[in-house]
């Protein structure tokens, strides 16, 4: 027990280890991690696809460490029957409402796999009309994975310590949904070497863009739910 807790600290632990010098650079030197990979040059830092591997097992211990100690914090009953007061069948619009936040919780970390090769699209998009096409949509993608690697492995981590001391699920997942911005604001500025107007306009040139997007999905999500769970009456 002892050589494989040492053999653990020594791999994720070390400051010389790739994963922690990865999770580091991603703050301080983004466009070496990420331009080194797409460059070809892979033995200093994680490859972009283990990386998003270890983010999503990060990810999942987050969601059994909340089943089992945050379970309460998860429960949008209350909210569900609150929004509902408005609707014509209160009750059917809650359990309709319960069903598509399971679906959701389930596949989250499918979500995350598939939002991916949508954001490096957006992202790809923003650069190309503005005129700044040093990566091709491929390239975007490795800069997207490595982006999304490093939000959901620091949003899970603050999330547990922070509900520990309190802290509200749902103002958690808000705050750090902004800092994401911010965050990717920073990628594009050290990637592409910008200047703070260019940063800036790029930046919510991809929110109004992500925004978007993010307002298709959810209603086609919320459409193919619907029309499984009232044409087939399919139970999740």
């Amino acid at each position: 027990m002892r050589n494989l807790f040492e053999d653990f600290a020594y791999r994720y632990m070390n400051y010389d280890n790739q994963f922690l010098k990865t999770f580091l650079h991603l703050f301080t030197k983004p466009e070496l991690v990420i331009g080194s990979y797409i460059n070809g040059t892979r033995k200093k830092y994680v490859n972009v696809i283990s990386y998003f591997t270890i983010a999503l097992t990060i990810f999942g211990l987050q969601l059994f460490i909340m089943n089992l100690f945050f379970k309460d914090a998860l429960d949008l009953t209350a909210f569900n029957k609150e929004m509902a007061l408005n609707m014509k069948d209160p009750e059917d619009f809650a359990k309709n409402q319960e069903q598509i936040q399971s679906i959701i919780g389930n596949y989250q970390s499918l979500i995350y796999i598939i939002t991916v090769p949508i954001t490096a699209f957006i992202t790809w998009l923003v650069f190309y009309i503005t005129n700044t096409r040093t990566y091709n949509y491929t390239e975007h993608i490795v800069i997207n994975l490595y982006y999304s690697s490093q939000v959901i492995i620091v949003t899970a981590l603050a999330t547990l310590l922070l509900m520990v001391f309190g802290l509200d699920f749902f103002t958690i997942s808000f705050i750090f949904s902004f800092l994401s911005f911010i965050y990717l604001g920073y990628i594009f500025k050290k990637t592409y070497d910008l200047k703070i107007g260019e940063t800036i306009l790029k930046t919510i040139l991809f929110i109004v863009f992500y925004g978007l997007m993010l307002l298709f999905i959810i209603i086609a999500i919320v459409i193919v739910t619907l029309v499984l769970i009232k044409g087939f009456g399919i139970e999740f």
